[in-house]
This record gives C-alpha cells, structure tokens and sequence, in this order.
C-alpha cells in the first residue's frame, strides 16, 4: 500500500507543481553540490518553483527513481515533464532556453 501512495503522493505534487525540483536539502541548504548548482541556476533565473527535499522524504527518494527514469538527485520537472538533473539543467541555463522553459510554465 505505501508504495502505491508515495506514487501517487509523487505524481500529484509533479501535476499540482509548474515547476518543481526534487533535491537533497533545501534551497536555503542544499545538501548536495548537485543541488547547490541547479538551486543557484534557478535563483538567477529568478522563477518560482516547489521543492521536495528527499532526504527528509525517504520513501520518494527511493520511488521517484522508478517513476522517473532517472537515477540520481536533483530532478527537475516542468509542466509534468521530467527535465533532468544538475548538468542538464546547467546546459540548457548556458544555451538561454532553461529561462523560458521555466517562465512559460510559471505563465500557464
């Protein structure tokens, strides 16, 4: 039964989220360096987003990899869709269109 709930838990918090990072720590505390880089990238962009940190929430860190495809932390998703993680977030920052991507979905 849990881990039909922290699926679902999962899946509303994507859908009721435009933007939302999955992280270790928090964005005041980034317990990660992968986190700190995708947390500093999205305070530049100045964008609203949630965030879910994972160490605090064991049973989604150890489903969110099942649901995702992705191994590893942070995830990043916008508008229900999975972005990726720190050098993704980080290259589509230094191309420009990680910007639009977020104040598109921040817009809907």
């Amino acid at each position: 039964m849990q881990v039909l709930d922290t699926a679902a838990r999962i899946n509303q918090q994507i859908a009721e989220n435009p933007v939302i990072l999955y992280m270790k720590g928090t964005p005041e505390a980034p317990e990660c360096g992968f986190s700190r880089q995708v947390v500093e990238t999205l305070k530049q962009i100045g964008q609203p987003y949630a965030f879910v940190n994972v160490l605090a929430a064991p049973h989604i860190r150890e489903k969110l990899p099942q649901i995702s495809q992705w191994p590893t932390f942070p995830q990043l998703f916008v508008k229900g869709e999975l972005v990726g993680g720190c050098d993704i977030v980080l290259g589509l920052h230094s191309e420009g269109s990680l910007k639009e991507l977020l104040e598109s979905a921040n817009a809907a």
